[in-house]
C-alpha cells in the first residue's frame, strides 16, 4: 500500500468530521437542537450503509468506484444544505402531520447522501488494503481529529455557511489524487464551485423565515449565530443567538447619575435594593449577554462588576465593536447609519469598575469563593446551548443542584444569588433546596424566595446567605402592594389566598408528591444528570393533528426523546435487517460472533464518545471549545492506538479501557474538584492527560476485529456503523433518565463482552 491511500482516508474523514460539526451549527441553529444530533446519527449510518453497498454490489469495489464515490460525497455536501433549507422543515410540527414527517423523511435522505458514497469509497479502501487496517485505520481517525479542529478554523475565519461549502474541497482533492488523467478536471472543477459557492454562501443558505425586525448585524462562528435587530423608535437594540437566545443591548450616554437609566421600565427586573445593602457591592452577571446587567449594577452604584459570558465574540462586541471590519461593511450594504456597539453604550464595558470575562460562569465562581455580594442570571437560559446542541445532550451546567453549592460558595457571608427563568422555575427550586439540604444549611426553608412576575411571564428566585426577613421580601424584587399583583407577588412564601400553587407545595410537600401531578419534569437535576430542558414526560406524548407544539418541551410533550427513538426504530427495524442481507448471498460470511463483536464495538465506542464529550465539559466548560478539545484528543488517541494495536493483545486493550471507565465513575467528581478552579487552558490540558490514555486503548478493537475477517472488513464496517447510531440513541435516552454514571457502566458492559467475544475469535 502507497500513501497515496492513506492520503485519501485522511482527506476523506477530514472532511466528514467537519462537515458533521458545520452542519450541526448550521441545521440545529436554524431549525431545532435536536438537530445535532440527527446529523450525528446520520453520518455513522450513511457511512455503514455505503459499506454494505459494497458488500451487496461488489461491482462497485473498482478503481473508478473511488472516484465515482468521492465525487457524488463531495457534490452532495454542495447542494444539500441549501435543499433543506428550501424543504420548509419543522421539528416542533411533527406530532400528527404527516406531511412535515414526510419532509422529515426527505431532510434525512438528502443529508444522508454525502455520507453514503463517503462510506462507499472508504469501504473499498479498507477492504482493498485490509492487510494494512492498522494505519489505514489510523489514518482515517487521525483525519478525522484534524477535521475537527479545521472545522473550527474555518467557522471562526470564513464563517460557518461559507465552511459548509469550503469543507468538500478535501473530499475533492482526494477525488482528484485517484483520477486518471483525462478525469481530473472534474475534481478540479468542483474546488472551482465550492469556492464559488462559499462565496456566495449567505445567498446559497438564506433561511426563508421572515425577521420580526431588520438585520443591521449578522455574525456566524463556531460558537454561535448572532444576529442584531434595531427596534422600533428608541426601543434599543437585540442581540438573537442562533436564533433562540435574546438579550437587549440599550442605549447609554455616559451619565450614570440620570434617573431613567435605572428605571424600572428599562430594567424589567431591577437589582438596585440588592446593590444598596452593600458600602461596596461586588456583583457578577451569569451570562452578561448584551450587557444590559452590567450597565444596571453601575447605575446602581456596584463598585465592581464581573460580566462573564461564554461567548467571547459577545464581550468583544461590546469592547471593541466590530473587530473583523465586517459591521462596516455590513452597514453600508444595508445604507444605514448604525454606529459602532461601544459609541452606542458610551463604553461602559470599559469602565473601570467591569472585569469582563469570557468563560463558563460555573468555571468562573469555582475560583472565587465567599466574592461576590450579589449573583445575577437574568435569562441566562442557555437558549443558544439548546439551539447548538452540543452534538447531543444539550446539557446545561448552570442549573444543577451542584451549581447552587458554588453559588452558595461563591456568595458573601451576606450575599445574594437572584436568577430568573421562565420555564425551568420549578425545577430550580427542587434543586435549590436539595442543595442547601446537602450544605446542612439550618433552616434552609428560610433562606431563598420565588417571585411572580405575570406580566412578564417570569419567575424569579431570590436565595440570601442569611434567613430572609418578612420584610425584606416584600421590597427587595420591587415593593409589593395589593395594587401591583399583577406585575409582582411572592408565591413562595405565599399569601394563604394562593399557598395552593406549584410552588408552595415543592417546598411543603417535597417535589416527588407533586411530580405526578404535573405535565413536566421537575425532578432536581444534578451534574451527573444535568438535562434542564428535557421536561417532556412521556405520559403526554400525543399525535392529535392540533398538538402543535412550543419548543423545548415546557410544555412536557417528550420531543426530544421522541425523535431520538424514532431514529432509534429506523435502525432496529430497517437498516439491521438490511446488514443480514448478506447472509442470503454466496460466498464468505460473518461468522455470528464476529458480526455482534463489530456491533458491540460500534455500540460502546459510540456511547462513551457521547458521555465524555458532555460530562467533560464541566470541566473545560460547555462551549463548543470543549467539544473540540476532547473530541481531537479522543479521535487522535485512537488513531495512535490503532497503529500499535497490533503489538498489543485484545485481553489488555479491552481490560483499559474498563479500567479507565471504572476509574472515572469513582473519580471524575473529585477531579473537576481538584482541576476545576484553574484557567480554562490548563483544565483543557488535564482533560486531555485524562482522555488520551483511553482514546488510545479504543482505537485497537476495530482494526484486530479486521484482522480476523479479512476482506469482510466492508460487511463489519457496516454492522458497527448501525450499531453506532444505536449506541448513541439508547445511551441519550439512559443517561437523560438515569445520568452519565449509568451510561459508563453499560459501556464498561460492553466492552467486556466484546472482549468475552474476541477471545471466542481467537479459539
Amino acid at each position: 500500500m502507497d500513501q497515496k491511500q492513506n492520503f485519501t482516508v485522511a482527506l476523506l474523514s477530514f472532511s466528514l468530521l467537519s462537515l458533521e460539526l458545520i452542519w450541526t451549527r448550521i441545521l440545529a441553529a436554524e431549525f431545532f437542537y435536536t438537530f445535532a444530533f440527527l446529523i450525528l446519527s446520520l453520518a455513522v449510518l450513511g457511512l455503514g450503509l455505503g459499506a454494505l453497498s459494497l458488500r451487496l454490489f461488489p461491482k462497485l469495489e473498482s478503481h473508478s468506484g473511488i472516484v465515482n464515490s468521492l465525487l457524488f460525497g463531495g457534490i452532495a455536501i454542495l447542494i444539500g444544505p441549501s435543499i433543506v433549507y428550501r424543504v420548509g422543515m419543522s421539528f416542533t410540527g411533527l406530532p400528527g402531520n404527516f406531511a412535515m414527517l414526510g419532509k422529515l423523511m426527505l431532510v434525512i435522505l438528502i443529508l444522508s447522501f454525502s455520507f453514503y458514497f463517503c462510506g462507499i469509497a472508504l469501504a473499498i479502501l479498507f477492504k482493498r488494503f485490509h492487510n494494512s487496517i492498522s494505519r489505514l485505520y489510523m489514518a482515517d481517525l487521525v483525519g478525522a481529529g484534524l477535521g475537527v479542529v479545521a472545522a473550527l478554523i474555518c467557522m471562526n475565519s470564513f464563517s460557518t455557511p461559507v465552511a459548509a461549502f469550503l469543507i468538500s474541497i478535501p473530499i475533492f482533492i482526494a477525488a482528484l489524487l485517484n483520477s486518471q488523467k483525462l478525469i481530473r478536471l472534474i475534481p478540479i472543477s468542483c474546488i472551482g464551485i465550492a469556492i464559488l459557492a462559499g462565496l456566495n454562501a449567505q445567498v446559497l443558505l438564506k433561511s426563508s423565515k421572515p425577521e420580526r425586525f431588520p438585520i443591521i448585524y449578522k455574525h456566524w462562528d463556531a460558537m454561535a449565530q448572532i444576529k442584531m435587530f434595531d427596534y422600533p423608535g428608541d426601543d434599543g437594540r437585540g442581540i438573537v443567538i442562533d436564533n433562540a437566545a435574546n438579550t437587549p443591548v440599550y442605549k447609554f450616554d455616559g451619565d450614570y447619575s440620570l434617573p431613567d437609566s435605572g428605571s424600572e421600565d428599562l430594567w424589567g427586573i431591577p437589582v438596585g435594593d440588592l446593590i444598596d445593602r452593600f458600602d461596596s457591592c461586588r456583583f457578577l452577571s451569569l451570562g452578561a449577554g448584551g450587557g444590559a446587567d452590567v450597565l444596571q449594577a453601575l447605575v446602581e452604584g456596584a463598585a465592581e462588576v464581573h460580566a462573564v459570558e461564554v461567548n467571547p465574540w459577545l464581550n468583544r462586541m461590546l469592547t471593541e465593536g466590530d473587530p473583523d471590519g465586517y459591521l462596516k461593511t455590513y452597514i453600508d450594504t444595508l445604507q444605514t447609519g448604525l454606529v459602532m456597539l461601544p459609541e452606542y453604550t458610551s463604553e461602559f464595558y470599559l469602565d473601570p469598575r467591569v472585569t469582563v470575562i469570557s468563560e463558563d460562569a460555573r468555571a468562573y465562581i469555582r475560583r472565587h469563593e465567599s466574592r461576590f455580594d450579589v449573583i445575577y442570571s437574568l435569562s441566562s437560559n442557555t437558549f443558544a446551548a439548546l439551539a447548538s446542541g452540543s452534538f447531543a445532550l444539550a446539557e446545561n451546567y448552570l442549573f444543577t443542584t451542584e451549581a447552587f453549592r458554588d453559588y452558595w460558595s461563591a456568595l458573601s457571608d451576606s450575599g445574594f444569588l437572584m436568577m430568573e427563568h421562565q420555564f425551568y422555575m420549578p425545577r430550580l427550586l427542587s434543586e435549590v433546596i436539595a442543595a442547601l439540604e446537602g450544605l446542612n444549611i439550618e433552616e434552609p426553608l428560610s433562606h431563598f424566595a420565588v417571585y411572580d412576575l405575570p406580566q412578564m411571564r417570569r419567575k424569579v428566585l431570590l436565595l440570601s446567605k442569611q434567613p430572609l426577613e418578612p420584610d425584606f421580601l416584600q421590597i427587595a424584587l420591587r415593593d409589593i402592594t395589593p395594587n401591583n399583583f399583577n406585575e409582582v407577588h411572592l408565591i413562595y412564601p405565599a399569601a394563604d389566598s394562593i399557598k395552593d400553587n406549584i410552588y408552595q407545595r415543592i417546598v411543603d410537600l417535597g417535589w416527588q408528591k407533586v411530580s405526578d401531578s404535573l405535565a413536566i419534569d421537575i425532578s432536581p437535576n444534578n451534574d451527573n444528570r444535568p438535562f434542564a430542558a428535557q421536561m417532556g414526560r412521556w405520559k403526554n406524548l400525543s399525535f392529535h393533528k392540533d398538538a402543535r407544539l412550543l419548543p423545548y418541551e415546557f410544555n412536557g410533550f417528550p420531543l426530544t426523546k421522541l425523535i431520538v427513538v424514532m431514529i432509534a426504530l429506523v435502525v432496529l427495524v430497517f437498516v439491521f435487517p438490511l446488514t443480514l442481507l448478506p447472509y442470503l448471498k454466496k460466498g464468505p460470511r460473518l461468522s455470528l460472533k464476529h458480526y455482534l463483536y463489530f456491533a458491540v464495538i460500534g455500540f460502546a465506542y459510540m456511547a462513551v464518545e457521547l458521555i465524555l464529550m458532555q460530562q467533560y465539559t464541566l470541566l473545560v466548560g460547555p462551549s463548543v471549545y470543549s467539544v473540540v478539545a476532547i473530541l481531537v484528543t479522543l479521535l487522535i488517541a485512537s488513531g495512535i492506538g490503532s497503529h500499535y494495536s497490533s503489538t498489543l493483545d485484545s485481553k489488555t486493550a479491552f481490560l483499559a479501557i474498563v479500567l479507565w471507565l471504572f476509574l472515572d465513575l469513582l473519580l471524575f467528581n473529585s477531579i473537576v474538584l481538584m482541576f476545576g478552579c484553574l484557567d480554562q487552558a490548563l483544565r483543557i490540558v488535564v482533560t486531555i492527560v485524562l482522555v488520551a490514555p483511553l482514546g488510545f486503548f479504543m482505537g485497537m478493537p476495530f482494526p484486530n476485529g479486521v484482522r480476523c475477517v479479512g476482506p469482510l472488513v466492508d460487511w463489519g464496517f457496516a454492522v458497527n456503523g448501525a450499531a453506532s447510531v444505536l449506541g448513541s440513541t439508547l445511551t441519550i435516552l439512559l443517561v437523560i433518565s438515569y445520568g452519565y454514571s449509568t451510561g459508563l457502566i453499560l459501556g464498561m458492559l460492553l466492552y467486556l463482552g466484546a472482549y468475552l467475544l474476541s477471545r471466542e475469535h481467537a479459539q
